[in-house]
């Protein structure tokens, strides 16, 4: 299957698939009764949610050429799988080792050709394939790369004697520091004139999305802002792993009051395909509209 892509006026954006795994949806959001799920299951068939209930998601990286910068943002899962996940690694992904760097290279990205890498927040999901193991070493994967850290998220951290969905910075973060490839930015750093990153706190203290406007047209990669296209209909519906869940509803509602019925192209970082669309209203409730 061809890897989508979105042409945002001089920006090019190239979805990189790792995975997509079902999820049952009434209990990965807790307020997500039967009842309350319901009126929004007719837009969300069959992309986002299956025949059997489940939510589907996808754990993916994003390509963003701009301004001769090519630039992925977050790099998934890989084969640093933290030890501590309850999750078993199999019910997200098949066989031993991630698909991801093959299917990287494939869609024309050689680790080499990568300029900047940006994870959005510092979760096992984002920051997998920022290293690999060469024999014994754990070394940088993309070794001609800036990789960009939100300030504000290293510093909360790596202070955390519990750092829960962010167990892997051992082998995943503190490497790039180490190696002097890190560079910690301000949660509203602009990579290039057309690309910026954007304060969107709550699942993390220093989450960023993506903001990419050129030539009169917009787009926003939104890291875990959302996980799901139906949080846009529910923008109070949060997950176990959101660090603040209040400060995660006001982001997403900030995030609706200035875009729903305008041109902004959301692109979800845990979206299934499609994986982009824009917000508008229909029958009193929002949703993700898809081309």
């Amino acid at each position: 299957m061809a890897n989508l892509v979105w042409q945002i006026g001089d920006v090019r954006i190239t979805r990189v698939p790792e995975t997509v795994t079902a999820i049952p949806l009434v209990g990965f959001f807790p307020d997500a009764t039967p009842e309350a799920l319901a009126p929004h299951l007719p837009w969300l068939q069959p992309h986002f949610v299956d025949a059997d209930g489940n939510a589907l998601l996808s754990i993916h990286g994003l390509v963003v050429e701009s301004q001769d910068q090519t630039i992925l943002v977050d790099t998934c899962i890989g084969e640093n799988w933290p030890e501590t996940n309850p999750l078993d690694r199999s019910a997200l992904l098949d066989g031993p080792t991630s698909p991801f760097l093959a299917n990287l290279e494939e869609a024309g990205f050689a680790r080499e050709r990568i300029d900047v890498v940006l994870c959005t927040h510092l979760h096992f999901d984002h920051v997998g394939c920022n290293t690999m193991r060469v024999g014994d070493e754990v070394v940088p994967t993309f070794p001609n790369a800036r990789y960009l850290f939100a300030r504000t998220e290293w510093e909360h951290w790596r202070t955390q004697e519990d750092p829960g969905f962010a167990a892997t910075l051992g082998v995943t973060v503190e490497p790039i520091v180490a190696a002097g490839l890190a560079e910690l930015v301000a949660c509203d750093h602009a990579i290039t004139d057309d690309v910026r990153l954007e304060a969107t706190p709550g699942h993390t203290p220093g989450h960023v999305s993506v903001r990419i406007s050129s030539r009169g047209r917009h787009a926003l990669i939104t890291g875990d802002m959302t996980h799901h296209p139906v949080q846009w209909a529910e923008p109070a519906w949060g997950i176990a792993a959101d660090s603040d869940g209040a400060q995660a509803t006001r982001t997403r509602q900030r995030i609706l009051a200035e875009h729903v019925d305008d041109e902004l192209l959301v692109i979800g970082t845990h979206y299934a395909p499609p994986t982009a669309g824009r917000l508008v209203r229909r029958g009193g409730h929002v949703r993700l509209e898809t081309a």
